[in-house]
């Protein structure tokens, strides 16, 4: 089953010390980084093609498009979605967002993902 549009997910995480803005060298506020929102909301595209891969092949990171909204302090929770948008031969296009537990946004934004050959991707990075 190749990856088609309308796949979704959803991940959460409780944000702690290591995930503020000034753990991530980012800001000097103790508020959730703008980096670790990222890789959350990339965590979601992920997780919502999962399984819908041809064996050996995986997504690396293309482009992203991101509105970081609001400010959230550690101890809050925090939940991002990811919507497979479009897909464009290798190009996958996700709609994400981020909201905190009343439903407010955190962020939103899109990412796109590019299909690659695992192991021809690791040669290549590798210099081979």
């Amino acid at each position: 089953m190749a990856p088609r549009p309308g796949l979704a997910a959803t991940v959460s995480m409780q944000v702690t010390d290591d995930d503020t803005a000034c753990a991530y060298h980012s800001g000097d506020v103790e508020v959730l980084a703008t980096p670790r929102v990222v890789a959350l909301a990339e965590e979601a595209s992920i997780k919502a093609i999962e399984g819908s891969l041809e064996k050996g092949t995986t997504t690396v990171g293309y482009r992203v498009q991101f509105d970081h909204l609001a400010p959230i302090v550690p101890g809050a929770t925090v939940q991002a979605e990811a919507t497979l948008e479009a897909v464009e031969g290798k190009r996958l296009t996700f709609r994400v967002s981020v909201t905190d537990t009343h439903g407010g946004l955190v962020a939103a934004g899109r990412i796109t993902r590019v299909s690659v050959e695992r192991k021809r991707f690791m040669e290549k990075a590798k210099g081979a």
